[in-house]
């Protein structure tokens, strides 16, 4: 690992250092970088990161061979190659070689489309390059760059303040603060421990309010979280599919490192060739162990992704697919999925009711001077501005909006005169001001007034309008003390001049979206900070018709036992607070459901992250979008639904695989264990099993594009280990019982010696495992549910290829003979046989399992 710092201030204690000493040590100032240097210093900063060992394709072509089976294999090929048989070594590395080529060629591929399609959710940074604002990706930002900061901004490294405005981050993932922190342009003393500097700003935190302006320090490995080498390396906790890939594959590589250590014993004390037995033994484990899962779930979740984002729904993290899937509850706020998500000036009313044209002047004045982060309530309210409204006025300061006051204020001056202009939540509006403006001027005591203007409220959210609270504080020209900054303190004796309505109009075609997810089992719960009667107006509008509606307050009367319970039965939450929406996502998991929740706003991170599977937009504040699991490029119910049939098709065609895998690999089991008993030779040799093993890999390497049938689809199902290994004993046994069919007429019809018998298995394995996939993919009739056209043409081509290779001079390498045309015609009748005793096994089996347990999607 090379030595040279990334950073200029390396080693610095840099937050006790002159804001002016440490731009010249990191060459930058108030301008930021040029975009010739910032190149530069990105081109040098590559070349000083640590090379992480191998390339990554030579070593994900590695974990192709990860297996101790695989190594224990080589290693006796190359025993074999050197003392016994050359040609039987070469051909056992050669298939060992071809197999892993196979899976690193299928993985590589899924690889290169999931880092193409996180190209499309990548999060950027605002810099000053030049002196002028420039949104870069986050990977290039560079030591010395000025970072641009607003409300829902991540931090792309770590840094020093230059300048804020009411500046607090949330920086509860490093110092574990859980409450905001406030940010300043100091210089610290030298031992400021790090909880307490601040003045910097760390990797992985967030800008909850306010706006600034920062200087990059450090970046990537040499930050705060850089040091902290196990936080960085810690992965996300385990979906419940890779927590039921895992235990299956355990159970099965369990189970077959047993039996395979088992029937080498009874092959010595047979006394068979130990070289052989060793070899037979460790084969039975390579053909016998699900060596494809792995990229048989990589393969699939790619392809799903792809397909997915071809819909216009973007994952960020693979695993959450089958989530997504499973997902019974989808919690939403009802702006920007069941409304346009654009806000426009509707109407504008005094204390009394009557409309005001001050109140909406005021209105303009603030959201025309706003300068946090874009939203769409003063992006409407500026469209309806007229010239005349700025006409005189002047901004001096304002009072970013955040999330627990619910206001924003601005500082302006009009004619000498200066006025504090503050809007937000109607309530946390009132709650600041003690008096009342009609419209002649006149003022009033807030509580004289306070009645009718909660009933004017009320009517108008009934309405379905967006409300805002108007309210002023006025420092006339002469007065001794004109400030020319205020702080939070300023909203305070305020004076409340109105309302104002904004209407966000319901999306068309919501209440058809509403009902497909009902049909697809998926219940819709809103969660809003709006008033109840506002809520509920959209609700119905969206076809939640008979929706109970809850409070936050409601939700505070409850302990973490009852909650529960309300969170499944209440479809509308609203006056929700921030610090709810967690709370209410964790009590849906505990109450059984595969939850899902959509956020794209400063406060969602946490619900994000409790969630079972967190969504976002692409155009959500970088927080929400790197908390969340998957991202969809428009804010839009349809798209979703989309993105949950993929969801579902992708997850049904990764159970397909472990279906067959636990069929075939269990009766070959049963069948091996007897057969390597009661002959009185190996039944198959090294070579051939891992022939076979080949063989049945290549048609279930096309199962990530096959069909889906419809029930799959319309509702959720879940990972069930009880359900895969009763599943796995009963087509297993069908599977052995045929097998040993073939055993009796290879014995007693053909009289088969030694080659004759492992020629006659190999043909009936290869053959059955390939009839078994187009079985047991489908849960309906095989006729009436058509495999791919990949499914099909690889599946003809194996039994082609398992019909010609005995007679052919590459059948002789691996111990093959001819087999006579009547064993070809008994084959046939044993095939059909299997295949329609599997049909009418998998008939009973479903109606078995319905009966066990009639909830649908519970069964796997």
């Amino acid at each position: 690992m090379p030595t040279t710092p990334h950073s200029p201030a390396a080693g610095l204690a840099y937050w006790s250092l002159p804001i002016e000493q440490l731009q010249a040590v990191l060459g930058s100032g108030p301008r930021g970088l040029s975009r010739v240097e910032a190149a530069r210093r990105l081109g040098v900063q590559s070349q000083l990161a640590p090379s992480g060992g191998l390339a990554p394709a030579l070593r994900l072509l590695l974990a192709q061979f990860r297996s101790p089976i695989d190594w224990l294999l080589a290693a006796a090929a190359l025993l074999s190659f050197l003392l016994d048989s050359p040609a039987d070594g070469a051909i056992l590395l050669v298939i060992l070689v071809l197999s892993g080529l196979l899976g690193f060629w299928q993985e590589c591929g899924a690889a290169r489309a999931v880092r193409q399609l996180l190209r499309e959710v990548r999060v950027t940074t605002t810099v000053l390059r030049d002196g002028e604002p420039c949104a870069v990706p986050r990977e290039q930002v560079v030591p010395g760059d000025v970072v641009l900061l607003s409300a829902g901004t991540a931090l792309p490294a770590d840094c020093r303040v230059l300048e804020e405005r009411d500046l607090s981050l949330e920086e509860a993932s490093l110092t574990g603060e859980s409450f905001p922190v406030s940010k300043h342009p100091l210089t610290l003393p030298v031992d400021t421990p790090l909880a307490q500097r601040r003045n910097v700003l760390h990797l992985g935190t967030h800008v909850v309010s306010g706006m600034g302006r920062a200087l990059v320090v450090h970046t990537g490995r040499d930050t705060a979280y850089g040091a902290i080498a196990e936080r960085l390396q810690r992965q996300s906790p385990e979906t419940e599919f890779e927590t039921g890939v895992r235990r299956f594959g355990s159970l099965l590589l369990e189970v077959t490192l047993v039996l395979v250590l088992a029937i080498f014993a009874f092959n010595v004390f047979l006394q068979r060739p130990v070289v052989d037995s060793f070899l037979f033994a460790l084969a039975l484990g390579v053909g016998l162990t699900p060596q494809l899962l792995p990229v048989i779930i990589s393969v699939n979740l790619a392809q799903g992704a792809r397909r997915m984002a071809a819909r216009r729904v973007i994952v960020r993290r693979l695993a959450a697919i089958e989530n997504f899937g499973s997902m019974s509850v989808l919690c939403s706020d009802k702006t920007g999925t069941l409304t346009e998500g654009s806000a426009s000036l509707r109407r504008c009313a005094d204390i009394d009711g009557q409309p005001s044209d001050l109140v909406r002047q005021l209105a303009v004045v603030n959201a025309s001077f706003e300068s946090g982060f874009p939203n769409p309530i003063d992006a409407g309210l500026r469209v309806g501005a007229r010239p005349e409204d700025l006409e005189g006025w002047s901004k001096i300061d304002e009072l970013p909006f955040d999330f627990s006051r619910k206001r924003q204020s601005v500082l302006a001056r009009r004619d000498g005169a200066l006025l504090l202009i503050t809007k937000g939540a109607v309530a946390q509006v009132l709650a600041v001001c003690e008096q009342a403006e009609r419209a002649d001027g006149s003022l009033l005591p807030l509580e004289q007034v306070r009645d009718a203007i909660t009933a004017l409220v009320e009517r108008w959210s009934a309405e379905g309008d967006r409300l805002l609270g108007l309210a002023v504080r006025r420092w006339p020209s002469e007065a001794a003390a004109v400030p020319r900054a205020v702080g939070l303190e300023a909203e305070t004796a305020m004076t409340f001049v109105g309302v104002v309505a904004l209407s966000d109009p319901i999306k068309p075609g919501v209440k058809t979206t509403v009902a497909d997810l009902e049909r697809l089992g998926v219940r819709l719960k809103i969660i809003s900070g709006d008033t109840r009667l506002a809520a509920a107006r959209v609700a119905r509008e969206a076809g939640l018709s008979d929706a109970l509606v809850a409070t936050g307050s409601d939700l505070d009367r409850l302990s973490d036992q009852a909650l529960p319970a309300l969170a499944d039965r209440v479809a509308v939450f609203a006056e929700i607070e921030p610090r709810q929406k967690e709370r209410l996502v964790r009590a849906l998991c505990r109450a059984g459901h595969v939850v899902g929740y959509m956020g794209d706003g400063i406060n969602d991170a946490p619900a994000l992250h409790a969630a079972d599977v967190g969504l976002s937009v692409q155009g959500a504040v970088d927080v929400a979008k790197e908390a969340a699991d998957i991202v969809l490029l428009d804010a839009d119910l349809a798209v979703l639904i989309a993105g949950i049939r993929e969801g579902r098709r992708t997850f049904a065609n990764t159970l397909k695989y472990v279906f067959m895998a636990t069929s075939a690999n269990f009766g070959n089991m049963f069948s091996m264990a007897g057969a390597s008993l009661l002959l009185p030779f190996l039944p198959l040799l090294a070579k051939q099993i891992l022939l076979t093993n080949l063989l049945t890999d290549l048609p279930e390497m096309t199962i990530a594009g096959d069909r889906v049938d419809r029930d799959w689809i319309e509702r959720p199902h879940r990972w069930s280990i009880p359900f895969i290994r009763r599943f796995m004993l009963c087509f297993g046994l069908v599977s052995s019982l045929f097998d040993y069919c073939t055993f009796a007429v290879l014995l007693w019809l053909l009289r088969a010696d030694a080659a004759q018998f492992r020629t006659g298995w190999f043909v009936e394995s290869v053959l059955s495992a390939s009839l078994i996939v187009l079985v047991i993919r489908s849960r309906g009739p095989l006729w009436r549910s058509r495999p791919s056209r990949a499914l099909t043409m690889a599946t003809v081509a194996v039994i082609l290829i398992t019909l010609a290779l005995p007679g052919t001079p590459l059948g002789r390498l691996f111990g093959f003979v001819p087999l006579p045309p009547h064993f070809l015609a008994v084959l046939a009748l044993i095939l059909v046989a299997y295949g329609t005793t599997a049909e009418l096994v998998k008939h009973r089996f479903y109606r078995w399992e319905r009966q066990r347990d009639p909830r649908p999607g519970d069964a796997g």
